[in-house]
């Protein structure tokens, strides 16, 4: 086999070290590792176990200089090569399609993953052992050709799911230790958006490794995929998640809006996550239309539930119990452009518009108001856009307006009176849209 052509092609004078094998026969070796984990040859358990053995004496046997050297392979670089077999084995080890709900051969899957996760953390210990060593430099370039699929893999079979074992999934996080450790990170969160300002962070490449597994044909493929993605996401946060808006949203929506129950809750918290942790809400609604090209209304039935909708939702979910003054503020300022956006439409949301704008008219939140201004501004906006359901609201609509107008005027010191002056133009502007919404009812 392969492996032992490579250990015959070793330097037969001027060499100490049993590890240095000719480096195109060591390629020659890894391509016939990689050939036997991704081609037709994959299917045949008795090669591809064969291979898996072969790969981890070749780790065992190579000394770092050979295995990370840039030209040892015929075609390519020997680090890129490793790389390619690294996503090999990410592949191998991952859970199989779940048909109809049902997963077969998890006991099998758990097993592959030890085995490949052993491998692994002989590949990150020649890693750890070549930073020490004053001829190899090229181990960097190594890592990161490697660190991508291994941290995937280690997601993948770290977190507790149908598909791990207690054995897989100790071996999955030891190998994400070791990642840690030899990358340098003291977090995951670190390795990802980078330990300092000047490091680039790998979470891109992550986001680049899940995107094919990630569109609307692919991403029930593989089981683990979404969890990986959910998980990764929720370990970045402001300000690192902004720059990557345009690759994470997609996904979130895709989940979130899935028939099953256990998918819309996953991608319910990927999106709440990220109107958190992404300063420029706003810029959601510029997204939107570009997302939505193909939702286009025929005019027979109900207008589909947009993309919009579910982020209105989201934000109302959370507006409804919050008492922070400070995300109070935060929700209430994107309020009125989210109305303004899905226009009439907003009558989807109104029993809990309801709900949110007569419990922020409530509460006194600061010497500027800025929540309560922005309410009685969404107000405006409800009325004008959804103007034939507000009738039937009259009643509590007019009792919370004229509480706040009284609230206002006994207030002697808290608020400035420009800003008392805003709160009751805003107010008075609101009862006249009423009035007119109501056919003169308020007077």
């Amino acid at each position: 086999m392969e492996l032992e052509r490579a250990r015959e092609t070793r330097p037969q004078e001027g060499s100490s070290s049993p590890g240095e094998w000719c480096p195109s026969a060591l390629g020659r070796a890894f391509s016939k590792i990689l050939h036997c984990l991704t081609g037709q040859e994959a299917r045949l358990g008795t090669a591809r176990d064969a291979a898996l053995k072969d790969l981890g004496a070749l780790i065992e046997d190579t000394e770092c200089d050979r295995l990370f050297e840039g030209s040892g392979a015929p075609l390519r670089g020997m680090t890129e090569l490793l790389g390619r077999v690294a996503k090999a084995l990410e592949k191998y080890a991952a859970p199989p399609k779940e048909e109809d709900g049902r997963a077969e051969g998890h006991n099998q899957v758990a097993e592959k993953a030890t085995e490949v996760g052993l491998l692994f953390l002989k590949l990150l210990g020649k890693v750890e052992a070549s930073k020490n060593s004053p001829v190899c430099p090229e181990w960097k370039t190594g890592l990161r050709h490697l660190a991508g699929p291994i941290y995937v893999f280690a997601v993948t079979h770290s977190l507790e799911q149908p598909w791990t074992s207690p054995r897989s999934r100790e071996v999955a996080r030891e190998v994400l230790a070791l990642l840690l450790q030899v990358t340098e990170c003291g977090s995951v969160a670190g390795f990802l958006h980078g330990e300092n300002e000047d490091e680039k962070g790998r979470f891109a490449v992550i986001l680049g490794l899940l995107k094919p597994d990630l569109n609307k044909d692919s991403w029930k493929n593989n089981p683990a995929i979404k969890h990986v993605f959910s998980w990764t996401l929720q370990q970045v946060s402001r300000p690192w998640l902004n720059q990557h808006l345009e690759r994470i949203l997609p996904p979130s929506l895709l989940i979130s809006d899935d028939y099953q129950t256990e998918n819309k809750i996953l991608g319910v918290r990927c999106l709440h996550h990220v109107v958190l942790n992404v300063v420029v809400l706003l810029c959601l609604l510029d997204l939107f239309p570009v997302l939505e090209k193909a939702q286009q209304w025929k005019g027979d039935g109900a207008r589909p539930t947009t993309h919009c909708d579910e982020v209105l939702q989201l934000i109302l979910t959370h507006m409804e119990p919050e008492h922070r003054l400070l995300l109070r503020r935060t929700y209430a300022r994107h309020l009125p452009a989210f109305v303004k956006r899905l226009g009439i439409l907003t009558v989807r949301h109104m029993k809990r518009l309801e709900r949110v704008i007569i419990g922020y008219l409530e509460v006194y939140d600061g010497p500027e108001e800025e929540a309560r201004l922005k309410i009685l501004e969404t107000l405006k906006l409800l009325m004008q856009h959804t103007w034939p359901r507000v009738s039937c609201r009259l009643v509590v609509l007019l009792k919370a307006l004229l509480k706040l107008i009284c609230d206002v005027a006994r207030d002697q010191n808290l608020t400035p009176e420009p800003v008392k002056s805003a709160l009751l133009q805003e107010a008075t502007d609101c009862l006249i849209l009423l009035d007119h919404c109501s056919q003169g009812q308020v007077k």
